[in-house]
């Protein structure tokens, strides 16, 4: 039995009893020795503030509380694993999104913390061991993606000014949040574009403003956003046009056999010891950036029109070094 066990198990003892409980009925019941039950007893004082007292007449301890009071444990129970997961997630979430549920999760951090403590356990550690590093994560403002998770959640419209920067505008829309997207680093939302009258995506750091509005929003079934954004290549949505053929050398493919690239990706590897790869696609800019950063250890086989993408980007590149 672990110390939050016999916490819990003392905790039982003496509020499901009309009158104290003897030191020696507590030991029997937590399977420990009185230096324990007294070790418990004052960790209940410090953490949980219990107002547990020992009677001398009676010889036993009980809660001293008033008429009609009712004392009872912080609700949360969990083995040292799994506190060190919820600890471990809070900092996860914490370098994904700066400051985005930092006032919502101090209470229950404070109180896990104030768990481990009493079994000689410190978080301290998960900061320390715990490495979570953004390369290419653009910063959002907080209170504009609280608004959007908000109405998220809460099946509620939006309006939004939104800027693109591909065409570096500035436009405004009604919108019906689906689904926020955690990819490369970076947030995106799936939504209903009432504007426009077709699903769209939207980077939220490109969101300048952001109102939930009283109007439920308009469900898209589950189907249909996958159908049509979880199809395609990377982040860009649509129905698969094409498929690409990608050929990796021997060395590099004992690294890009292990990759995931497309839910539908097939892999080969070949005689010489190179692998093939076919991932589909409909918008190739995202997945000529990938093929490009493979350098001189992959050749894009097929379609030709992708192939002579690759190769001007690379003839374009190798021009800036003449």
């Amino acid at each position: 039995m672990d110390r939050l066990q016999r916490i819990y198990k003392l905790h039982q003892a003496v509020s499901s009893r009309r009158h104290p409980v003897s030191c020696q009925t507590l030991q029997d019941e937590l399977e420990c020795s009185r230096a324990t039950v007294n070790r418990i007893i004052q960790e209940m004082r410090l953490y949980f503030n219990a107002p547990i007292e020992y009677d001398r007449q009676c010889n036993g301890y009980h809660y001293a509380l008033s008429d009609g009071q009712i004392f009872e444990l912080p609700g949360l129970w969990f083995s040292e694993t799994e506190l060190y997961a919820l600890l471990t997630t809070q900092q996860l979430l914490a370098h994904v999104q700066p400051g985005l549920l930092d006032t919502q999760l101090k209470p229950v951090k404070e109180r896990i913390e104030q768990i481990l403590a009493t079994r000689h356990l410190g978080s301290e550690e998960i900061s320390k061991r715990v490495r979570i590093l953004r390369m290419t994560g653009r910063n959002v403002a907080l209170e504009c993606f609280q608004t959007v998770a908000g109405a998220l959640l809460q099946r509620n419209k939006l309006f939004i000014s939104y800027h693109g920067r591909g065409n570096d505008e500035t436009s405004q829309r009604e919108i019906s949040p689906q689904r926020l997207i955690h990819y490369r680093d970076n947030w995106y939302l799936d939504a209903y574009c009432h504007t426009r009258n077709a699903l769209r995506s939207f980077a939220v750091e490109r969101i300048t403003a952001a109102k939930a509005l009283p109007q439920r929003c308009r469900d898209v079934p589950e189907k249909q956003l996958d159908a049509h954004y979880a199809s395609s290549y990377g982040i860009f949505a649509g129905e698969p046009k094409h498929i690409a053929v990608l050929r990796f050398t021997p060395e590099r493919a004992r690294w890009v056999a292990d990759e995931h690239w497309h839910p539908q990706q097939q892999g080969f590897m070949l005689a010489d010891g190179s692998y093939e790869l076919r991932v589909p696609y409909s918008d190739s800019r995202e997945l000529v950036m990938d093929i490009l950063k493979h350098g001189a250890d992959v050749e894009v086989t097929s379609p030709e029109n992708l192939r002579n993408a690759v190769a001007e980007h690379l003839k374009n590149a190798l021009g800036r070094y003449r």
